[in-house]
């Protein structure tokens, strides 16, 4: 794929980078250069290749979904200037 320089200038632009007409020239080049690479990429068959994440393959390890307290109420509105009954007491803000 060729890049133009209007193209060029297009993506400086959105990449917010000032790029002179000398430079321009020279990244044409580039990026030609990189997405005929990237090109090359469709010629490998990946039809019997199953999406994956990571690397190696591992499964994720998981708890029991259970709504709890944490046990730790009185942790958590230590700090705060005013509770009530482990909430925090906050002024009114809507009449």
């Amino acid at each position: 794929m060729q890049v133009d320089a209007a193209t060029v200038r297009r993506i400086a632009r959105l990449a917010r980078i000032k790029v002179t007409d000398e430079e321009a020239k020279g990244l044409e080049k580039e990026l030609s250069g990189i997405l005929d690479w990237v090109r090359q990429l469709d010629e490998v068959d990946t039809s019997g290749v199953e999406p994956m994440v990571r690397v190696v393959a591992q499964q994720m390890k998981q708890r029991a979904d259970v709504v709890n307290d944490g046990e730790i109420a009185d942790a958590v509105v230590a700090n705060a200037p005013l509770t009530e009954d482990h909430f925090f007491v906050v002024p009114k803000v809507v009449e």
